[in-house]
């Protein structure tokens, strides 16, 4: 099931929504006349709660491929287990035994779906065999409920967090519909004082509706319009060096507003529900450096390598070459992390060469603040071509496209009506991806007719999203796929 989609808008999230809130309240006023200790009632309500999460989170995932339910209840039980037996466990080699297994099924598991065919492929272009692929379905979202869990076990093992006794909050934890397909990846230490404790209130309410609302605005207005301009590209005969130029800024827009409006759409549900989900986007586009980027764009996933991945490893505390190697390590396994294929390892180790360059050359950073603006979003711009790309071959061509050397001319009219067609939503992209419009909304919000006119344009952007809905121009989110 997709946010944006009539059915998660017009059924399935208001129906949770008055399920949550209602059916506890009034469970609790039946409870609270036989309950004689204090809070005991408020304690029931919350676990009815956090089982409607679970329950709802399910029917979610299960919606368009009821299949891969099996899938995750067995990751729920998995990590419920392995999570029980670390905590209970004195002896650090039986913890550690219990953690390896945690990490050698996941892992498994997720090769299994997401990377058999890359292997095989690859080993039959090595070798020259025809071993058939297997052609599995991608489960939605198991590269971001994978993480999740690892971050449990790895977090019970070090002593950073209890393990989870309630079966029911810990799958409500895993399932969570808010944020399960797409990210942010969410730790259990970050949340599990709200699973067991957590409060809700009519502000908190609100701006969790207001944060979804102007996701599903940046996703379906932006996004989903940037797209249908990349598909005209790819169905172009001769694309011309200046629509090039157009594909390559759409589809950094595009992936900025698709993934950003996606996080903002999780991060406000979770509000709705009474949790704090972590910050994934802080303006991107406005870094001087392709550090400074790294930590402004996906920041739950780049934490996550950082703190389960790259200082296990060794971090920087160790001898040149192994740093190297680390570093090597870690953004060859993000990019895999992305795609099972061999563009978005490039993709990775690109980032990793970039990295080390700014780290060796610090006369990068001397440079005036344009011209380091400048070269960074030049270097996304190409990174983010190469990452789209359906192979090595069209990457290429795509590359070498932005510099006319596909013998393609510099501009056509065809490439002139759709950038006239096109330039309000560049317009309106590019402001976006900055704090203006954030900024000038707040300033607003703060006067009595911005107060007054909230309402009126969160309304007027949800009957907009919803005209898009319905016709039809809408498409999957980006990070589904991974």
């Amino acid at each position: 099931m997709l946010f944006s989609s009539i059915p998660f808008l017009y059924y399935f999230l208001p129906a949770v929504i008055l399920t949550y809130f209602f059916l506890p309240m009034a469970v609790k006023l039946l409870l609270k006349p036989l309950c004689k200790r204090d809070g005991l009632a408020d304690k029931l309500c919350l676990k009815l709660r956090n089982a409607i999460l679970l329950v709802s989170s399910l029917v979610f995932y299960g919606w368009g491929e009821p299949k891969l339910l099996t899938l995750m209840v067995f990751t729920i039980v998995l990590f419920y287990g392995c999570g029980l037996a670390i905590g209970w466990c004195k002896r650090t080699l039986f913890r550690r035994l219990w953690l390896i297994v945690s990490i050698v099924i996941s892992v498994a598991l997720l090769g299994f779906f997401k990377y058999a065919d890359f292997f095989v492929d690859t080993f039959n272009s090595v070798t020259g065999l025809s071993i058939p692929l297997l052609r599995l379905a991608l489960p939605v979202g198991i590269s971001f409920y994978t993480f999740q869990c690892l971050s449990y076990t790895i977090d019970v093992y070090r002593g950073n967090v209890a393990s989870q006794k309630d079966p029911i909050s810990f799958g409500a934890y895993v399932a969570l519909f808010p944020q399960l397909i797409a990210g942010p990846i969410v730790r259990y230490i970050d949340v599990a004082r709200e699973l067991d404790s957590r409060t809700h209130s009519w502000d908190g309410i609100a701006l969790g509706l207001r944060r979804f609302l102007m996701g599903l605005a940046k996703k379906v207005i932006i996004a989903d319009n940037f797209a249908l301009l990349m598909k005209l590209f790819r169905e172009s005969d001769q694309p011309s060096v200046l629509f090039y130029w157009m594909y390559a800024i759409a589809f950094m827009l595009n992936i900025y507003f698709d993934f950003s409006g996606y996080s903002d759409m999780a991060i406000g549900l979770g509000r709705v529900f009474g949790f704090n989900f972590i910050e994934n986007f802080n303006y991107p586009y406005l870094s001087k450096s392709v550090a400074e980027f790294w930590r402004r764009w996906h920041m739950s996933l780049g934490s996550w390598f950082r703190d389960y991945i790259y200082i296990p490893l060794g971090g920087n505390r160790v001898s040149k070459a192994r740093w190297f190697l680390n570093t090597l390590t870690v953004w060859a396994l993000t990019g895999l992390w992305h795609g099972a294929a061999w563009n978005f390892v490039l993709w990775g180790l690109m980032f990793a060469a970039l990295l080390l360059i700014e780290k060796f050359v610090p006369a990068l950073q001397k440079l005036p603040s344009f011209f380091r603006h400048v070269y960074v979003l030049f270097l996304i711009m190409i990174s983010f071509v190469l990452f789209n790309a359906e192979s090595l071959t069209q990457a290429g061509t795509d590359i070498i496209g932005l510099f006319g050397l596909t013998g393609a001319p510099l501009v056509t009219k065809e490439t002139l009506y759709y950038l006239g067609s096109y330039a309000v939503l560049f317009v309106m992209g590019i402001l976006g991806a900055t704090p203006l419009v954030k900024n000038t909304g707040l300033r607003l919000n703060q006067t009595k007719v911005g107060a007054i006119m909230e309402p009126l344009v969160l309304i007027i952007l949800l009957l907009i999203c919803t005209g898009y809905l319905v016709d039809g121009s809408f498409s999957p989110f980006l990070y589904f796929r991974f």
